[in-house]
């Protein structure tokens, strides 16, 4: 009888309740059915028992077989002896053969008789013997049919709990796949959650990293925004001195001139007073290098290290401001901060041009990282 699995299936939450075979339909009536069998074995062998039992009646029989003819005897003849005298004895008398004779039939036919007496009961004892026989071989038969029908019966039932054994097996199996499974899902689960949760991780410190660095950068901003400004500030202070000492100078030389002194120191201190150099290159305005680090220092991009960091780059300009090279020539000691130098230069094209309207062919900048 074939089960299937999904009808004896136990229920999630319910693994603690034992499992239970199916209830079979048709046992009574099979163990009523044996039941039935071996009353009728029981009364099959009471009864052959009381028959082979029972002691046959005898029966008496007269047998009569016809003797066979046998001729008289004659009697020798006797020589005639002189007659005597004397009378001979009288003959004895022919009786006495007949009743040997009838003696002899009546033994014979006692004989006879006595031995259908022994061949029949020799018939009725092999008769018996052989009902016997048959009987025993009847019961042993019947026995053997008995036991191979509770063979069978016993085969079958433990067929049947081979087969519930069998889909126990399955049962527990398949709980444990399932187990199994889940416990897989529920391990790759906690997996994806952890490679999320180290995904939101990067992503915070990688957003924390770009506002450090935007917060970096505006403050660089804001600070070179304040140095400009001060440094405009300073530079107005020091033009507005510059001015102020000029026009003292110029009354003092028109003092002396009026007093009779030379003019030409006069001259010179002004000529002086209105010129100079750039950083290395051609001759330019005092405020020309105070553009260039204001054109420069707003396209630096750096967040590392800004302590001892120094390097002079190498400008060559065209006469319009356009940007002809740009090279290092003297390096910080930090690669990666040279380039950034480097590439604000770069971006910071056109250069400025100075106060005649034109910038200088070549120059050199120092750059230092905000806060240095």
């Amino acid at each position: 009888m074939t089960v299937s699995q999904n009808k004896h299936q136990p229920a999630r939450g319910a693994s603690a309740r034992p499992l239970r075979p199916p209830r079979e339909r048709g046992t009574g009536r099979a163990f009523a059915l044996a039941a039935l069998m071996h009353l009728l074995l029981i009364w099959l062998l009471y009864h052959g028992i009381n028959w082979q039992n029972n002691t046959p009646a005898g029966a008496e029989a007269e047998i009569w077989t016809e003797l066979p003819d046998t001729p008289a005897p004659t009697p020798r003849p006797t020589p005639t002896p002189p007659v005597p005298q004397v009378k001979a004895p009288p003959a004895p008398p022919p009786a006495k053969d007949e009743d040997a004779d009838i003696a002899l039939q009546e033994k014979k036919r006692k004989q006879q008789e006595a031995a259908a007496r022994e061949a029949q009961l020799a018939e009725q004892r092999r008769q018996q013997e052989q009902a016997q026989q048959e009987a025993e071989a009847k019961r042993q038969q019947q026995a053997a049919q008995a036991a191979a029908a509770a063979a069978a019966q016993q085969k079958a039932m433990q067929d049947k709990q081979k087969q519930i054994e069998q889909q126990r097996q399955a049962e527990l199996q398949k709980q444990q796949q399932q187990k199994a499974q889940q416990d897989k899902q529920r391990q790759q689960q906690a997996e994806a959650q952890k490679q999320e949760q180290k995904q939101e991780q990067l992503k915070e410190q990688q957003e924390a990293k770009a506002k450090a660095e935007a917060d970096a950068k505006a403050k660089a901003a804001a600070d070179a925004k304040a140095k400009a400004a001060a440094d405009a500030k300073a530079k107005a202070a020091a033009e507005a001195k510059a001015k102020v000492d000029a026009e003292r100078k110029a009354r003092l030389a028109q003092l002396q001139g009026q007093l009779g002194g030379g003019t030409a120191s006069s001259g010179e201190g002004l000529a002086k007073s209105g010129t100079g150099k750039g950083a290395g290159g051609n001759a330019t305005s005092p405020g020309y290098a105070e553009k260039v680090q204001r054109r420069v220092r707003p396209n630096i991009v750096w967040a590392g290290e800004t302590a001892g960091l120094e390097t002079v780059v190498s400008v060559r300009c065209s006469p319009s401001g356009t940007l002809l090279s740009a090279n290092i020539t003297r390096s910080s000691g930090n690669e990666q901060w040279d380039q950034a130098a480097l590439r604000a230069v770069q971006r910071s094209d056109p250069m400025p041009v100075d106060t005649d309207g034109k910038a200088p062919d070549h120059f050199t900048i120092t750059l230092r990282p905000a806060g240095s």
